[in-house]
């Protein structure tokens, strides 16, 4: 059987990015936007909206990815957000 994981970018209500990686999208959004967010990064920015993602076949491979796009600046994450999503405006 082969495992999904995913990297995902959220922009929060402050308009600030948070880049991580989980193996249940959906889950880890709700997450996010939860009063009992265990993030305290976007539970001080909710609610959060889910801009870029990318689906891998290891764990490794998405948290890799997750620490590439880490390293980027501001402008360089919204250059990989619209790659996937066009009209994405910051």
């Amino acid at each position: 059987m082969t495992e999904k994981a995913y990297t995902y970018i959220v922009q929060c209500v402050d308009k600030t990015f948070y880049t991580g990686w989980t193996l249940d999208l959906e889950r880890r959004i709700e997450e996010h936007n939860s009063e009992n967010s265990k993030t305290k990064y976007t539970r001080k920015r909710q609610p959060v909206v889910l801009v870029y993602s990318e689906e891998f076949d290891t764990r490794a491979k998405a948290a890799q990815r997750e620490s590439r796009i880490k390293e980027l600046s501001r402008k360089e994450k919204i250059k990989v957000i619209q790659s996937k999503n066009p009209q994405f405006t910051p």
